[in-house]
């Protein structure tokens, strides 16, 4: 549901965007640091989105791929203390307090 409602949101954008731009067709002047160049407002307007949207997803991949590096790293970290939890569950269960205490020195390390 949440993905449809991005989906609607976003042709609406696009389609206020275009409406915009088509309404603005006139000849406009464009300077940029050193140089100059006359361009229809129209592609000025539409160049500005694109690049906006292209920046927004960079930053948003950037951020997706660390949040994932993130969450394998945890995933790592849980399933070693599953594997520590199972250990003991097992030694305690074979009733040995020696392999108990082996495994808790373990944990300190």
């Amino acid at each position: 549901m949440r993905g449809q409602t991005y989906v609607i949101v976003a042709i609406i954008f696009v389609i206020l965007v275009a409406i915009f731009a088509v309404m603005n067709v006139s000849p406009v002047q464009v300077t940029y640091f050193f140089w100059q160049v006359e361009s229809p407002l129209i592609l000025v307007i539409l160049f500005s989105v694109l690049m906006g949207g292209i920046i927004t997803a960079a930053v948003g991949m950037v951020r997706m791929f660390k949040l994932q590096k993130e969450i394998k790293v945890i995933r790592r970290k849980n399933a070693a203390l599953s594997q520590l939890v199972e250990d003991k569950n097992v030694a305690e269960t074979n009733g040995g307090t020696q392999a108990s205490k082996a495994i808790d020195v373990k944990r300190e390390d």
